[in-house]
């Protein structure tokens, strides 16, 4: 072998020396009730081959066979999960995560009690652990039941108030196959009267500044319209506190990427959550963007009605 072989290895070398990519395997487990088969569904349309209350016995020989296949997969399990147990699930866990060529996640899907009881009761269905007790106490003793999942959950989503096409946007932005590198943030506004987003990394109330709604001709618009930004621009606050805002988050992010955070989520508060938080979600959601950051804007109460 010549120096030059040393120098300039053959393409065939250089596949040959290029790891592998790792087969990704997103494991969705939670509260019965929070989302699991919305869940799934919108990892099937990223690419995902999904599959559902699978016996836990049968899991390993799944994976392999993925592996084999190259395929990416998101299996279910949950309580109703034939044979499911706590222990033989981490068991099976930790035999995924110690094998070669997988990139194993897990995703816990909580939500309030009080909304799982409703969804139950609208939809007439029995909790699977309590067929013959109140839906309350099924809720319960499930929780019991799989709290320690939740500590063992790479990602945990809260449905509470996470509308279909939320969990969509959140389980695409952790679990996109055509992984892009840094940090996906979401700006959310929201109304203070309907609460605070569960899912909120950093909140920022801006019911300080001066409110359209008390303005006839800007009541019936939205932080959207140039009119309503006109006016929350002319606060003389405004200018100080957008400045100050963007200078606290320039040197966070960073810092949120070396922690291997991979996303963010802002939200910004009015009270109702049509005007204000609106404009100021518009407005950093397009700084980001100015700054080379993925970010995506949301605003979930722009319709409510909430009053002011």
């Amino acid at each position: 072998m010549t120096e030059r072989d040393h120098a300039m290895p053959s393409d065939d070398g250089a596949a040959l020396a290029a790891p592998a990519r790792r087969l990704r395997v997103v494991l969705v487990t939670g509260m019965s009730g929070a989302g699991k088969t919305n869940a799934l569904k919108a990892l099937e349309d990223i690419g995902y081959e999904a599959v559902d209350n699978l016996p836990i016995s049968l899991l390993t020989s799944l994976v392999v066979g993925a592996r084999a296949a190259g395929r990416p997969l998101a299996i279910g399990v949950d309580v109703r999960t034939r044979d499911f147990g706590v222990r033989s699930f981490v068991a099976e866990l930790d035999a995924l995560v110690a094998m070669a060529g997988l990139d194993v996640r897990v995703v816990f899907l909580d939500c309030a009690d009080e909304v799982l009881r409703r969804r139950y009761t609208e939809t007439r269905r029995r909790h699977p652990l309590a067929p013959d007790r109140p839906v309350m106490d099924g809720i319960r003793h499930e929780r019991e039941v799989i709290s320690a999942l939740r500590d063992r959950a790479d990602v945990t989503l809260d449905t509470t108030d996470l509308t279909l096409s939320g969990l969509q946007r959140e389980l695409r932005a952790h679990f996109a196959l055509e992984e892009a590198p840094g940090l996906a943030i979401f700006v959310t506004s929201f109304a203070y009267r309907l609460g605070v987003p569960r899912e909120a990394d950093l909140v920022f109330d801006v019911r300080f500044l001066a409110n359209p709604h008390y303005e006839d001709e800007l009541r019936g618009l939205t932080g959207r319209d140039a009119a309503v930004g006109a006016f929350i621009e002319a606060d003389p606050d405004y200018a100080g506190f957008f400045a100050a805002l963007t200078r606290l988050l320039g040197p966070l992010l960073p810092r949120f990427r070396q922690e291997g955070k991979s996303y963010l989520t802002i939200a910004v508060g009015c009270t109702g959550g049509k005007h204000r938080s609106v404009y100021v979600a518009e407005r950093l959601a397009a700084w980001l963007g100015a700054q080379g950051q993925d970010a995506t804007v949301f605003h979930r109460d722009i319709a409510s009605g909430a009053a002011p």
